[in-house]
């Protein structure tokens, strides 16, 4: 399960209108536990693009990143961490208007 320990989000602009709906940046610091596969002692962070397109959201890309170096990693989510994340974004997206 993912647990949250601060975050930010942010709506991101789109000067040309290209892009159908609109899409808002996560910045989601994660607090993980030491046996956790993802876990890192620098910290890890979840970089998300989410889309909001009239009444449906979801979440467009992500990336695992780690704090200190800002170093891809090259991880997936599982699937429940997936859904949580997207539930997560759905609550907050409105924050970052």
């Amino acid at each position: 399960m993912l647990t949250i320990s601060e975050y930010s989000v942010e709506l991101v602009k789109d000067p040309f209108k290209i892009l159908t709906g609109k899409r808002y940046e996560f910045l989601i610091d994660l607090d993980l536990d030491e046996d956790d596969d993802l876990y890192s002692e620098k910290g890890i962070y979840v970089k998300a693009v989410y889309k909001v397109d009239g009444e449906q959201g979801s979440i467009v890309n992500y990336d695992l990143i780690e704090k200190s170096t800002d170093r891809l990693l090259d991880f997936d989510l599982e699937t429940e961490e997936e859904e949580a994340l997207a539930a997560f974004c759905k609550e907050h997206y409105s924050e970052g208007e």
